[in-house]
């Protein structure tokens, strides 16, 4: 076969380098782009944070052209317009890559005729005033669960040996105040292969000694090895607190027996005061007060001393109300708390600009290119989260007046189509994202969800399915549950075809246990 040359025309996407960035920076979460922010600062000299705020020339750009102005970044929109304009809110056509400021907001105002425009809006944004404090404020003072049990160590006169021992165990402790090893494990990690038997029972003996005064201090129930141990601790500490009436001991001494017995806590997680009468030997009514003591207990007693830093959610968007009535309309905006701002560093670009020819200059140039190329990629991200909200908010305007009831079917294909973007764009916006409205922190993912078809031949949205089975199990009858096929039937009532395993995998959804977990004895 003889060699020959041939000319062929075809495309290809080619994932350019500024692309892969963009990607990648849309679906971070906040967090991470507070990270990944924090270490472009510190490899690339020319990108800075903008603290003044102040406008600058630079590159042959006007002072008036170097940042987007808050008008030009804020319009009022009508629902109607959102899916016909969805072009018209590109930030492409506003962006300056020498410096931004990320401040958008979008107004959205329903259109509640198929609900009679007459329910009013639920109350103010999200947002609180400049006098509140930051919750991460507020989390950032908190005692940890093993500071609090140190300090009331101080208060016991122990030998050094035994304070070390005591100290040890409270570093041990998990998060809900439980000792997961157990105290022969531990002894372990302190000795060496070489040590002897009589070494490693002697610690054991000091770490025996020290769990029970850990296990005397405060939470009741901290130390403990299990539930069980748990809550007899602080059945015992009950017991000893003053004022403790002769019937109320009673009550106690019969928890305490429950607990005492091997497999009583799923009988307590089934309710089942039958089998746990026989185990015990009491009679029927003193158990059922006795599990009623039981379940005031406290199952997790270092959870209050938890950080509750780690659980903040930073809303990444804040939807709040204006105006009451048919009249509503609701403000979408960019939390100004989450987005940087970001600028080229002057002295190092007219540096640069002034140096042509050096040696580094390639090298510089790219890194400045680097740095343009970050500043429009972050903007790009607010822009198409701030378009994805808009547009959710428009479709889904029903839930923010009506509630969960009122939630309508959608699917991230018809939010790509409408926006004209990837579904898997849709995807990257929605994934760790928050907004928060009048009604609560959402994630972006929780206005999607499936149809179900109904009898007048409309769809029905599955979170609006869920909220109505909540709805009736928190009305049921707790000695007559409902089971997932009455719900079924119920909701058939309602016109929505929903068959009992798509009941059963809603409820288990919503973390309800199935009718026999819930049944409570009259």
């Amino acid at each position: 076969m003889k060699p020959g040359l041939s000319l062929r025309v075809s495309q290809h996407l080619a994932l350019t380098p500024q692309l892969q960035q963009s990607i990648r920076l849309l679906q971070l979460s906040t967090l991470e782009l507070a990270s990944e922010i924090e270490q472009m600062l510190d490899d690339n000299p020319f990108l800075e944070r903008d603290d003044d705020g102040a406008a600058r020339e630079e590159f042959g750009l006007s002072r008036a052209d170097t940042r987007v102005s808050e008008g030009d970044r804020t319009s009022e929109i009508a629902t109607e317009s959102v899916a016909g304009d969805a072009d018209s809110t590109s930030s492409e056509a506003e962006f300056d890559a020498e410096s931004w400021e990320g401040d958008g907001s979008v107004d959205v105002s329903p259109d509640d005729g198929e609900w009679g425009g007459e329910a009013p809006a639920r109350g103010a944004g999200a947002a609180g005033g400049d006098d509140e404090l930051d919750p991460g404020e507020r989390g950032g003072g908190q005692t940890s669960l093993a500071e609090h049990l140190h300090r009331q160590a101080l208060a016991l006169r122990l030998s050094p040996e035994d304070m070390a021992a005591l100290r040890f165990l409270i570093e041990s402790l998990n998060d809900d105040g439980y000792l997961e090893d157990s105290l022969a494990q531990l002894a372990a990690t302190l000795t060496d292969e070489g040590d002897d038997l009589e070494q490693l029972e002697e610690l054991v003996h000091r770490f025996t000694m020290a769990l029970k005064l850990l296990q005397s201090l405060e939470p009741a129930g901290v130390g403990a090895r299990n539930l069980a141990e748990c809550l007899a601790l602080q059945l015992k500490s009950r017991q000893a607190e003053r004022g403790v009436g002769a019937e109320e001991q009673a009550r106690l001494a019969t928890a305490l027996k429950i607990c005492a017995q091997h497999g009583a806590v799923e009988l307590l997680a089934r309710r089942d005061a039958k089998k746990l009468a026989q185990l015990t030997g009491e009679p029927e009514d003193a158990v059922r007060a006795a599990m009623q003591a039981i379940a005031r207990l406290d199952p997790k007693p270092g959870r209050p001393f938890a950080d509750v830093q780690r659980n903040i959610v930073v809303p990444d968007v804040i939807v709040s109300a204006v105006g009451s009535g048919a009249g509503t309309r609701f403000r979408v905006q960019l939390n100004p708390d989450v987005m940087p701002r970001l600028r080229v560093h002057d002295i190092y670009a007219n540096a640069l600009r002034g140096g042509k020819g050096g040696e580094n200059h390639q090298a510089l140039s790219q890194r400045l290119q680097e740095a343009r190329w970050f500043i429009k990629n972050i903007q790009q991200r607010f822009d198409t989260i701030l378009r994805v909200a808009t547009a959710i908010v428009e479709r889904q305007r029903s839930f923010f007046i009506h509630g969960e009831l009122a939630m309508r079917p959608m699917v991230q294909r018809e939010l790509a189509d409408e926006l004209g973007v990837h579904e898997s764009t849709i995807s990257r916006v929605t994934t760790a994202k928050y907004m928060a409205t009048p009604r609560g922190t959402f994630e972006l993912k929780y206005f999607f969800g499936s149809a179900l078809g109904t009898e007048a031949g409309g769809n029905a949205s599955s979170t609006a399915v869920r909220a109505l089975i909540k709805q009736f199990i928190a009305a049921e009858d707790a000695a007559r549950p409902l089971s997932d096929s009455q719900i079924a039937e119920m909701l058939k009532e309602q016109g929505i075809d929903c068959a009992r395993r798509t009941v059963a995998k809603y409820r288990e959804g919503l973390r309800i246990p199935v009718a026999s977990l819930r049944r409570v004895a009259a």
